[in-house]
C-alpha cells in the first residue's frame, strides 16, 4: 500500500512553517495516541504515520530531500519505504514517551518506577434461575498473584540491601546507538536487569525468588444482586492481581450465566409462563393455581377465554437490579383438547356441537400436550425461592 503524502498526513500545506507543522502534529498526537483513542483499532497506525511525517518535515535537511524526491528520497537508507523507523533518533522509548514529551508528564521509564495497579481478573459462574431472580451469595476459588508476605513485594530477602542498578545507573533505561546513512540514531529501552525500576536486590527473596508476588488460590465470597441478567458482570473491588511498588490490587469481575428454567422464561423483569386449561375451564371460567417464583398464586379464568390469552400477575416477576420495583408474571393459557373420551363424553360433545350448529365429528382433535402439564407440575414442586 502506497504511503500518503506527509503534508497530507499532517493536514498542512507545503509552505507550512515549522511551528505550523509542530502544531498539526500535536493535534493528531492528541487524537490518535493509543492511550487516548482506545476504541479506535487504527489509532496506533495513524499515530505512527503522523509521527513519521513529523519526523521528516520537522528536520530541514530531510524535508528538503522529501520536497525534491518524495518518499523515494529515503528508500534504501533506513527511512521511507525500505524500513523507516518512526521513532529512531527521537530518543524516546515508545509511543507514551513521545506523547509525554509533547504534552508534559513523566517519561514512561519514570512512570514504571512508580506504583503500578494490579491486573483485573475474570471469573465465570452459572446460576439457577431463582438465584439470579432473588440474588444469592456464592463462594468461589480464584487463582491469583498476591504480594509476597515474606518480602512485602520488594523482591529482596529481608535484611539484605536493595541497591542502585549497576546496568542503568538507576535511570531504569539504557540508550542504544546505531549509525545510519542519516546519522546516529538513539533508542532508549527498558533496562533488562532491573526492569525499569532503577534498583535491584543483592539477594532474591527466598519465597518469591525475586518476583515480589506469590501464586495463591483464594476463596472469595461474592454477593450476587437480585435481578442480575445473563451476561452481566459483578465487580468485586480489590480482589484481582496484586499491584507492584505499592500500587493497589486490581479488581475481580464475576461474569454471570443463568440456567434456563423448565417452566419460566424471562423477558426483561417480567416472568412468562404457559398454563394448560381444559375446554370446560375456558368455556365456563374457573379459578386455578398458578406457579410463581414466590409460590402458588390464584388466577381467575373468565368465561369464554381463548387459547393464547395472556393474564398479568402484578409484582410477581423479577426484582429490579438496582432494588427499585419488580416486574410482573405473564401467564399465557393454552386450551388443551382431550384425546381420550368416554362414550358419554362423546355423546354430550355431539349434542353440544349440534346445538352450536357444528359438526360433532372428533376428526382433527389436537393431541393433549402432556409435556406442558408435566412442566407445570414440576414448577409446583420446585416453587419458591431457593435458599
Amino acid at each position: 500500500m502506497a504511503k500518503r503524502d506527509y503534508y497530507e498526513v499532517l493536514g498542512v500545506g507545503k509552505d507550512a512553517s515549522e511551528a505550523e507543522i509542530k502544531k498539526a502534529y500535536r493535534r493528531l498526537a492528541r487524537k490518535y495516541h493509543p492511550d487516548v483513542a482506545k476504541d479506535d483499532p487504527q489509532a496506533e497506525e495513524k499515530f505512527k504515520e503522523a509521527t513519521e511525517a513529523y519526523k521528516v518535515l520537522s528536520d530541514p535537511e530531510a524535508r528538503a530531500k522529501y520536497d525534491q524526491f518524495g518518499h523515494a528520497a529515503f528508500d534504501g537508507q533506513g527511512m521511507g519505504a525500505g524500513g523507516f523507523d518512526p521513532f529512531g533518533g527521537f530518543g524516546f522509548e515508545d509511543l507514551g514517551d513521545i506523547f509525554d514529551a509533547f504534552f508534559g508528564g513523566a517519561t514512561r521509564s519514570e512512570r514504571r518506577r512508580g506504583p503500578v495497579r494490579g491486573t483485573d481478573l475474570r471469573y465465570d459462574v452459572t446460576l439457577e434461575f431463582t438465584e439470579a431472580a432473588f440474588g444469592t451469595t456464592i463462594e468461589i476459588t480464584v487463582p491469583r498473584n498476591e504480594t509476597c508476605p515474606h518480602c512485602h513485594g520488594n523482591k529482596a530477602e529481608p535484611g539484605t540491601p536493595i541497591v542502585t542498578c549497576e546496568v542503568c545507573g538507576g535511570s531504569g533505561s539504557v540508550r542504544q546507538e546505531r549509525h545510519t546513512p542519516l546519522g546516529r540514531m538513539i533508542n532508549v529501552v527498558t533496562c533488562s536487569r532491573c526492569q525499569g525500576e532503577g534498583k535491584t536486590f543483592k539477594q532474591a527473596c527466598s519465597e518469591c525468588h525475586g518476583r515480589g508476588v506469590v501464586h495463591r488460590r483464594r476463596q472469595i465470597k461474592v454477593n450476587i444482586p437480585a435481578g442480575v441478567e445473563d451476561g452481566m458482570r459483578v465487580r468485586v473491588p480489590g480482589e484481582g492481581e496484586a499491584g507492584s511498588r505499592g500500587g493497589p490490587p486490581g479488581d475481580l469481575y464475576v461474569y454471570v450465566r443463568i440456567k434456563p428454567h423448565s417452566f419460566f422464561r424471562r423477558e426483561g423483569n417480567d416472568v412468562v409462563c404457559e398454563i394448560p386449561i381444559s375446554f370446560a375451564q375456558a368455556a365456563l371460567g374457573d379459578e386455578i393455581d398458578v406457579p410463581t417464583l414466590d409460590g402458588k398464586a390464584k388466577l381467575k379464568i373468565p368465561e369464554g377465554t381463548q387459547t393464547g390469552t395472556v393474564f398479568r400477575l402484578r409484582g410477581l416477576g423479577i426484582p429490579g437490579i438496582h432494588g427499585r420495583g419488580r416486574g410482573d408474571q405473564l401467564v399465557a393459557v393454552k386450551v388443551v383438547t382431550p384425546t381420550r373420551l368416554t362414550a358419554r363424553q362423546r355423546e354430550l360433545l355431539r349434542e353440544f356441537a349440534g346445538l352450536s350448529g357444528e359438526d360433532g365429528s372428533a376428526n382433527g382433535q389436537q393431541q393433549q400436550d402432556k409435556n406442558l402439564f408435566r412442566r407445570m407440575r414440576e414448577a409446583f414442586g420446585s416453587q419458591g425461592r431457593s435458599e
